[in-house]
């Protein structure tokens, strides 16, 4: 939030103004200008009680010497009393009222001060940035005619702090200039208040944090200073400021301190026995109010009742009119008490939906840990099963054709896709998965796809066709990972669902615009169909319609996760199907085809995967069978591997022995892998070091960047994955040996 000024009576001394009075009436105007002066006092005092008595008077006053602009400026007091005390509709309309006779007026300063505080209510009252401004450039207008500097630079000021409260910082940057050379030059304590704040503000936003700091105990520094109690209400909000700065630097201690004082001081001026004293004083103007159309109505009313000699009928008529407005008055009794029940239940209902907000904050953190420890806990053990099982086949050829080490195979693969599948679900659902450019070949990653499921369509007798538009360009750039789940779980549907049949993947290029190829993409089989009514509901989580016999698979997780995979690439999937026919399944997709940007990825996309070298690797991990799975990994690559079972002795042969690359699982006793790597790290010594482990990589990417790790691989793995990236690192290591000699 930032500070406002509003022209009360501006300089009080200057209040009074008697530009186009009569001679006749200067004694009765200098006693209601010096009512409305007395007014203005007590509201800069924050004595609104007093304030709106006696500006009650002194507007009773202005309408018997049917002064306008007296009147115009009464009610400016009156309005602004209801604005401090937050009642701002009441405000906006006392504030029109006033206009409505300013108007009627050639006195542009009135003008200018209630254009000028109607904008105020609008700006940081009832948040509408672009009404405020019109009414603060109206303002403006009559500024310039009235040409006082210090006039200009309070309306500049607010017209930066409304753009400023929009986070429009450029737009409102220019006007806050222009007010800081006559706000320096001025003796006006608020104007330095306020433009200090606006100065902490804007450096806040830039990031100048330290000027920022500066700016706000300026501001504060002009806060302590001798004032009226209205100018404490800035320092309020210069504490609002203060904190939001702090919040934004990351300095959260001295952020929740200066919410402290925030809340303190907020409590202190605004306190309920004050602001309820403003309700009722409000009221009671309300009621002279109504009780000025009464008089204005018994007034018509006599002399309508004299012209017709006091008739019966008009004598009935005024009764009535009379329990009509005495009924109202006993309305607005009602309504105010209803009001402050209501504000009451609202306040209760506020802070139980606080408290169950904290409740529902809680319950996400708990259910993203669960998810996490879960999924690392299977994922380990897994990494086990699956590379036992390799290496078994490797070993012992004889074997590799057992059904049973095959179903094993199978099992934990099942297991490990049911893991991903939840994770996956989990984290489309809170938004945590974003999109990673690749450059690809889409029709060497579809063989790719389609090769990889070939035993599946032998089960079933089925052949699988691959339909590819020449059209499409040879590179794309996109995220090729997510593109080959989507596929891999739309094929392996189809194929389950098709025996002695076809299953075709067909890609057609429809447009090329602005450097997008846009694809179409189906796959298509004649299979068992989904009958109509049934064919939305495979997009519905866990929902299975049709289960074989010998079917293992089968979570309910696949297609929902294709939607929504396809919808967050920007796409729609449209399903056609019919019982005994078949199933079509279509969706169109944009990739970039950019040369110029596919020719920067591609410089770093190749490693020379071939190279003839040895590298020496350290494995620092606990788990036994894990140990045997990682040599046994590296062995077949013929790199030299040593264990270390925990990171105090990763440590200790780091300091005999150097080595190319280090594999870091993150789960260990004693001490775990950030806190290794930090200890390696401290200790001078640069080899790259990649996070292995069965976290999912997003979760902790940022915190092993963190720690200076360089890169995280996600066990199970594929061993190329994990080859390439000893390579890479291998060699970018030795580059920069070679540029720092």
């Amino acid at each position: 939030m930032v500070l406002k000024f509003n022209k009360i009576l501006y300089l009080l001394v200057t209040l009074i103004s008697f530009w186009g009075y009569t001679q006749d009436s200067v004694r009765t105007d200098k006693e209601i200008a010096a009512l409305i002066k007395q007014a203005g006092r007590h509201l800069m005092n924050l004595e609104s009680e007093q304030s709106l008595m006696i500006a009650k008077r002194a507007l009773a006053e202005a309408l018997k010497a049917e002064d306008d602009l007296l009147i115009a400026k009464s009610y400016n007091v009156i309005a602004l009393n209801f604005e401090e005390f937050s009642d701002y509709e009441k405000a906006i309309d006392f504030y029109n009222k006033g206009l409505a006779y300013a108007m009627k007026t050639d006195n542009d300063t009135i003008k200018d001060w209630l254009h000028n505080n109607l904008g105020n209510v609008y700006a940081f009252r009832k948040r509408d940035s672009k009404k405020a401004i019109e009414y603060y450039k109206k303002s403006l207008i009559y500024s310039n005619r009235i040409d006082t500097p210090i006039e200009k630079a309070y309306l500049d000021l607010n017209i930066a702090s409304a753009y400023f409260s929009d986070e429009q910082y450029k737009a409102g940057y220019p006007y806050l200039k222009r007010a800081e050379k006559t706000v320096l030059e001025s003796d006006e304590v608020e104007a330095k208040i306020s433009m200090y704040s606006l100065l902490g503000s804007y450096y806040t936003y830039t990031k100048e944090y330290d000027k920022a700091e500066k700016s706000f105990k300026q501001s504060l520094y002009y806060c302590n200073q001798d004032k009226p109690e209205l100018v404490e209400t800035h320092a309020v909000e210069v504490y609002d400021d203060f904190a939001t700065h702090y919040f934004k630097r990351g300095d959260y201690k001295n952020a929740y301190l200066y919410l402290d004082k925030y809340n303190t001081q907020k409590d202190k001026i605004y306190n309920d026995e004050r602001t309820n004293t403003t309700k009722f004083a409000g009221l009671q103007i309300e009621l002279d109010e109504s009780k000025r159309q009464i008089d204005k109505i018994e007034s018509e009313n006599f002399k309508f009742q004299r012209s017709l000699k006091q008739s019966k009928v008009i004598v009935f008529l005024f009764i009535a009119i009379l329990a009509i407005l005495l009924l109202y008055v006993y309305t607005l009794f009602k309504s105010y008490k209803r009001r402050i029940k209501i504000n009451s239940e609202l306040k209760a209902a506020n802070e139980a939906l606080f408290v169950a907000k904290i409740q529902a904050e809680e319950a996400s953190r708990l259910k993203e840990q669960f998810i996490s420890t879960v999924t690392h806990e299977l994922r380990t053990p897994l990494y086990g099963v699956v590379g036992i099982t390799d290496l078994l086949t490797d070993e012992h050829k004889e074997l590799k054709d057992s059904k049973y080490i095959n179903s094993l195979r199978f099992s934990a693969k099942y297991l490990l896709s049911l893991v991903n599948d939840i994770l996956q679900v989990y984290k489309i659902e809170e938004k945590k998965i974003t999109l990673e450019n690749s450059v690809f070949n889409l029709s060497d990653e579809l063989n790719s796809i389609v090769e990889s499921v070939q035993f599946l369509a032998v089960k079933n007798n089925n052949k699988l066709k691959l339909d590819l538009d020449p059209n499409i360009p040879e590179f794309l750039i996109g995220d090729k990972v997510r593109l080959s789940q989507i596929f891999m779980n739309l094929i392996t549907n189809s194929l389950k669902f098709t025996d002695n049949g076809t299953v075709k993947v067909v890609a057609k290029q429809l447009r090329l615009e602005d450097a997008f190829s846009f694809i179409e993409f189906k796959v298509i089989d004649n299979g068992i169909g989904i009958k109509k009514e049934n064919q939305q509901k495979v997009f519905e989580k866990f929902v299975q319609l049709e289960r074989r016999a010998d079917d293992y698979q089968g979570t309910g997780l696949g297609l929902p996760i294709v939607k929504q995979l396809v919808e967050i690439f920007g796409g729609t999937i449209e399903i056609e199907s019919e019982e005994n026919v078949g199933t079509t399944m279509t969706f169109t997709l944009a990739f970039d085809t950019d040369e110029q940007h596919r020719n920067e990825m591609l410089q770093n996309l190749e490693v020379d995967f071939y190279e003839e070298r040895t590298y020496k690797i350290l494995v620092v991990e606990d788990n036994k069978i894990n140990q045997i799975v990682t040599k046994k990994i590296l062995d077949v690559r013929h790199f030299e591997s040593t264990i270390a079972n925990d990171g105090y002795e990763a440590v200790e042969i780091l300091e005999k022995e150097t080595f190319d690359v280090i594999l870091m699982d993150i789960n260990m006793p004693k001490i775990d892998g950030f806190e290794t790597t930090k200890l390696i790290r401290d200790k001078g010594i640069e080899t790259p070091i990649i996070a292995l482990t069965a976290f999912d990589r997003g979760d902790i990417l940022e915190k092993a960047m963190q720690y200076k790790m360089n890169e995280v691989v996600v066990k199970p793995f594929e061993p190329n994955q994990l080859y390439k990236k000893i390579i890479a690192l291998s060699k970018s290591k030795t580059e920069d040996v070679k540029e720092s000699t």
